[in-house]
């Protein structure tokens, strides 16, 4: 290690260079820490060389198109001592190397921002550097603030570094480059601004580990106090605790070790290096590791507050705190015993003001001790999450990558699974429509769901040769094509029109009882005032279509109502929708959403909007009994209303498909090759000869 204390590692007269600093992270953070501390110098990135980064209200930043142009182009007093990395995880041995290579004897530091760069790449860095002369702070750093000095590199502080970092006695030191910037603002209400904030990220490999930075900060005047976040995984915190003991350190420590909760609940901390590998590299023990050396028990603001006072021994090696916003409270004590002057009068007392306390659900498994009470919103944000979250139903489940996961389905080499069900176990059952609802809802559904979707799915078989998507299956039959291209098809040809309607009546369905207090569907005392919810309606539509005639536009019908076919009568029928409706009746139970689409029908007609009542249509009929058995799961969260709205149009489009192929087996054995050509003679030209 070069340096001797951290102002080696950052000071003002330093000048820094930037890898890749065109890049989208790299220019923004480069124009933040030029309006800051104006300490970079120079850039580079292949093929920009001669351009330059615009700094609003200051002097650009010249870019070379390389490590070498630019220690070719710049004069010597300009030259970088302090080089960052953004370069792409395969390109940073490469521009490592060629730092070295041509800034020797001149590059003092280098800060690596890159994140998974692998551990043969990450060693090599170590040796490469070491011979050089060279400290590295990294991989997957944030960077480093010296506060006294204000500069700093990398993206520590954020866009406002001097909200976060005032002048003053305490140092950070951290796995998380943003919990830096959070201890800062914590300590600002204990009345300790900050001497230095350094990440030293956390990647398998730490290339400046805790112990180095230790040994820095007690070489380091202005730093009187020492704060850690810790994270598990490694066992750099064993090897500075040992320094510390043999040293007899003379500086308190305050440190936060987190993870326990969160490992034991299988969520990743999210850094490369957050992972245990032996019983030494888990927070419970890190956090035995600390007490022990501490030698007093962790803070409680309620319980030790005054007894720990009588510890003056103890305090001067520091304590453990066990919730962040303790961190105030803990400095404040360990300076009240030591006799530790504050950097200012504190400022008010930071409160946390959670939006949100029981994300995923994880709040209800939480220790009473660590549940918290919601916040209040603050605009624009407060309207937004409103919007958001305005309606009763439906899951908004958090975002990841799936390139190479599934919710769905599993497969270890031995067991396949729909969501963790064997498939075997499913096959034995012999149960196919209930293991293809398992496939969508992710649950076991009840025999009574599973025979009403089993009534859709037959329903959905076909229509007759001349529905459009059977004319598909044809037109590809006698085309010569395969039965899956057939099938095909006949996918390509269903739409919102046909076949799509039941997907747009969950969404209309869940319009309307989107405020209705409503648990069980089929229960016939339901005690929801349907004729109340069916005038509501009726009254809409009616001022929606007059409005709209009026105006001379098409106005939005009501989904699912009518039939092509199944018209013409005083009371029309959809007979497949019968069938499913009379099921449910002769069981002894309702399908609320079937019954008001019924009512919704006779009385559109009593009101005159109808010439005759109008068939409620298998569209209507899947639709309900897709919301039938979501409706419990849309009710508690556990399902997303797009997948609602989609297992709908799945129902429809399973059963048409697999219908499909019954006309191309026929189409193939009796028909004749092109045989659903349209002869020309039949044929006519709308559009006029050009002569």
């Amino acid at each position: 290690m070069r340096a001797a204390t951290l102002s080696d590692l950052l000071k003002a007269g330093d000048r820094i260079a930037v890898s890749n600093i065109t890049g989208r992270e790299a220019s923004t953070v480069a124009v933040t820490s030029q309006k800051y501390c104006r300490n970079i110098v120079a850039g580079w990135a292949l093929g920009k060389g001669g351009t330059s980064i615009d700094v609003p209200g200051g002097e650009a930043i010249p870019v070379f198109s390389g490590v070498e142009d630019m220690f070719r182009s710049l004069p010597r007093k300009k030259q970088p001592n302090k080089i960052i990395v953004y370069s792409p995880p395969p390109a940073v041995y490469g521009e490592v190397k060629g730092m070295v290579e041509h800034g020797k004897n001149l590059i003092e530091t280098l800060y690596v921002i890159t994140e998974h760069v692998s551990i043969e790449v990450t060693a090599k860095i170590a040796q490469l550097c070491s011979q050089a002369n060279i400290d590295v702070l990294g991989c997957n750093t944030l960077g480093m603030i010296n506060t006294h000095d204000s500069v700093r590199v990398g993206a520590v502080g954020g866009d406002q570094p001097q909200e976060s970092f005032r002048p003053g006695s305490a140092t950070i030191i951290s796995n998380s480059g943003n919990m830096v910037n959070t201890m800062a603002s914590y300590l600002q209400s204990a009345g300790l601004g900050n001497s230095y904030g350094i990440s030293t990220g956390k990647d398998t490999l730490i290339l400046m580990p805790l112990k180095n930075l230790l040994e820095l900060a007690r070489n380091d005047e202005r730093t009187r106090l020492i704060v850690l976040y810790i994270e598990p995984g490694g066992l750099y915190e064993a090897e500075a605790v040992k320094m510390l003991r043999e040293t007899q350190y003379p500086k308190p420590i305050i440190a936060y070790i987190a993870g326990e909760l969160l490992t034991t609940h299988d969520i990743s901390l999210g850094h490369a290096g957050a992972v245990v590998e032996g019983g030494e590299t888990t927070a419970a023990a890190k956090k035995k590791l600390f007490d022990e050396y501490f030698g007093i028990a962790p803070f409680s603001h309620d319980k030790h507050n005054k007894s720990l006072t009588g510890h003056l021994d103890a305090m001067k090696r520091g304590i453990r705190i066990e919730t962040l916003h303790h961190l105030p409270a803990a400095a404040k004590l360990i300076c009240d015993t030591l006799g530790i002057q504050r950097d200012f009068p504190p400022r008010r007392a930071l409160r946390l003001n959670p939006w949100f306390v029981d994300w995923k659900g994880f709040g209800k498994q939480f220790p009473s001790s660590l549940v918290l009470h919601p916040g209040t919103i603050h605009e624009p944000y407060g309207s937004q999450v409103k919007r958001m979250t305005k309606s009763k139903l439906g899951a908004k489940p958090s975002r990841r990558n799936m390139r190479n996961t599934s919710n769905a389905s599993s497969n270890d080499g031995r067991v396949t699974r729909l969501h963790h069900r064997s498939l075997e176990e499913q096959m034995r059952e012999g149960a196919f429509v209930k293991s293809l609802l398992l496939a969508w809802t992710g649950r076991e559904v009840h025999d009574f769901d599973v025979k009403l979707v089993e009534q859709c799915l037959i329903a959905s078989l076909t229509n007759g040769p001349g529905t459009i998507s059977a004319q598909a299956a044809k037109l590809s039959t006698s085309a010569g094509n395969a039965p899956n291209t057939a099938m095909i098809a006949t996918l390509a040809c269903i739409g919102e029109v046909h076949g799509g309607n039941g997907r747009r009546a969950v969404d209309y369905l869940l319009r309307i009882f989107a405020d209705v207090d409503l648990q069980d569907p089929y229960d016939p005392k339901h005690n929801v005032d349907l004729q109340m919810l069916v005038d509501k309606e009726v009254e809409r539509f009616r001022k929606a279509r007059s409005a709209a005639k009026d105006a001379g536009t098409d106005y939005e019908r009501i989904p699912c109502l009518g039939h092509p076919v199944f018209k013409g009568d005083p009371v029309n029928y959809d007979p497949r929708e019968r069938v499913i409706a009379d099921f449910i009746k002769d069981s002894g139970l309702c399908n609320i959403f079937l019954d008001f689409y019924h009512l919704l029908a006779t009385r559109l007609k009593e009101v005159g909007i109808a010439r005759n009542v109008w068939a409620v249509n298998l569209d209507a009929a899947i639709a309900a009994v897709t919301l039938g058995f979501c409706w419990k799961q849309l009710l508690e969260r556990q399902m997303t209303v797009q997948r609602a709205k989609d297992i709908a149009f799945a129902i429809f489009a399973t059963g048409r498909v697999a219908g499909s192929v019954g006309e191309f087996l026929d189409h193939q054995d009796f028909g004749l090759p092109m045989d659903m050509r349209i002869p020309v003679s039949e044929c006519i030209a709308l559009s006029k000869p050009k002569n």
